[in-house]
């Protein structure tokens, strides 16, 4: 599936079906791709918010698929991967067939769908890549995850309780957690309550060791105040661009703010957090996000599968290219 031009608005996307040969250079395999995720970037990069995205192009960053040809021992792999640069520089999953380097690649856990498996990357590689760079959490920490029923919510609250962090959630509204914990995920609702205050309440009056903010400039306050000495907030997205900036609460508080952008990983980092996770899902510490059959689509309706993405669904949306 091809995206011949970057479109002026999401009802103008106009999203090809075209057959051309694909070739494999000696690091590459090529893989049969199986299934692909649709993440909310590939919409912002077909529809000019990511001013350095290629066009024409095909997009998709995240896949599942079997090697079909490469080096010596790869071919009939089943495998699975994710990129910052696949489906934005060059071209990536949404098709029938894809060109990657052989260490990008990271072996499918057994009893994964193509579809569960195509659905980790993004949200698990950002969660992490976050967690990680803040100091991964650990028993007696608290992690406080904002916009916790979000994809990268659910998957920073399954790393952080794996780690054996306790878990405080923020949703918009009063409404209880909805993704796989390895341990009770205490809810705050934001609508009716000083999210701060409750922290310190929920602690003891010590605040979060770490707060993971998915939202941005919204809870950006809430999340400063949230913090205890020497906490970490780790941003990954926001609305508005700038917030007041308290600088004498930030270094009395000895604080530290991580920025993670995943589109900045290539397709070879990706791989090397997705194998940090491995041995989560084998242990079943980590799940991944059950895909509903109505979130399925082909590859001829990918411009469908966008827009339920643009939406307001929570679903993890999938096109399976047969």
């Amino acid at each position: 599936m091809r995206l011949l031009a970057q479109a002026a608005d999401l009802a103008a996307i106009a999203p090809v079906v075209e057959r051309h040969a694909l070739a494999r250079s000696a690091d590459q395999v090529l893989i049969e791709v199986k299934a692909a995720a649709v993440n909310p970037s590939d919409v912002k990069a077909a529809t000019g918010l990511m001013p350095y995205a290629v066009f024409p192009r095909t997009p998709g960053r995240d896949y599942a698929g079997v090697v079909i040809d490469g080096p010596e021992g790869w071919i009939g792999r089943e495998v699975f991967g994710s990129s910052g640069d696949l489906g934005i520089r060059r071209d990536g999953t949404h098709a029938t067939h894809l060109a990657v380097e052989a260490e990008a690649v990271v072996e499918k856990p057994k009893g994964l769908s193509w579809e569960a498996a195509a659905g980790i990357g993004v949200p698990f590689v950002t969660a992490m890549e976050g967690l990680r760079r803040a100091g991964m959490p650990k028993s007696g920490e608290t992690v406080l995850v904002m916009g916790v029923n979000g994809k990268v919510g659910q998957a920073a609250v399954q790393i952080a309780t794996w780690h054996g962090a306790r878990v405080i959630g923020v949703a918009r509204n009063n409404e209880p957690y909805e993704g796989y914990s390895n341990s009770t995920v205490e809810m705050i609702d934001a609508s009716s309550t000083d999210v701060a205050a409750r922290v310190r309440e929920m602690t003891n009056n010590k605040s979060a060791d770490i707060v993971f903010n998915t939202v941005g400039d919204p809870y950006f306050q809430a999340a400063h105040k949230s913090l205890a000495l020497r906490g970490r907030q780790v941003l990954i997205a926001t609305i508005e661009r700038t917030v007041p900036f308290n600088i004498l609460e930030f270094y009395r508080g000895q604080h530290t703010y991580v920025g993670i952008d995943t589109l900045g990983l290539s397709s070879v980092a990706t791989g090397a957090v997705l194998r940090e996770l491995g041995p989560g899902f084998a242990g079943g510490y980590l799940k991944p996000f059950p895909i509903k059959a109505g979130a399925i689509y082909p590859l001829e309706q990918a411009k469908a599968a966008f827009i339920a993405v643009a939406g307001s669904s929570r679903d993890r949306v999938i096109l399976r290219p047969a």
